[in-house]
């Protein structure tokens, strides 16, 4: 399937690979079809990109990555919703957003992706101890992880 993006021009996405929130994601909720695309070999953020809209994209992340105690609390009535049987069958990403110089991810309002049959959703998390700006890393002169 071609998918026109504007950051990286016409992009052949194998339709296995697209990613449905039903639910749409926050402040986006017409668009429900996305695919991840890795930019780079080795690369810790990947661009989340519409399938529908070239001008809408996000840069995502594994939050693990550089918070190893983010833990996504998801409810029965959540993974049965989206097809699983245990936390063991999500991928986790947060959308990364650049303040400065400082990479933040959105950790209160992660994307949870049932590995299989890619159907997704954004929780919003109620926990407070994750807000919707944590330090991932700093770049400029370096990279630097934040939780380092």
């Amino acid at each position: 399937m071609l998918v026109n993006t504007t950051r990286f021009g016409q992009v052949d996405i194998d339709k296995s690979r697209i990613i449905t929130f039903p639910k749409g994601l926050l402040g986006f909720p017409d668009y429900k079809r996305y695919a991840l695309i890795e930019p780079g070999r080795d690369t810790y953020f990947w661009w989340m990109q519409s399938v529908d809209e070239a001008d809408l994209a996000f840069i995502v992340t594994d939050p693990s990555l550089f918070v190893p105690t983010y833990r996504v609390p998801l409810k029965l009535e959540q993974m049965q919703d989206l097809g699983m049987k245990s936390i063991d069958d999500a991928q986790v990403f947060v959308i990364v957003n650049k303040r400065g110089s400082l990479l933040t991810g959105n950790l209160q309002g992660p994307l949870v992706i049932h590995v299989e049959n890619k159907v997704g959703e954004q929780l919003v998390l109620s926990d407070r101890r994750f807000t919707t700006r944590v330090p991932l890393i700093e770049i400029g002169s370096g990279v630097t992880a934040a939780s380092a």
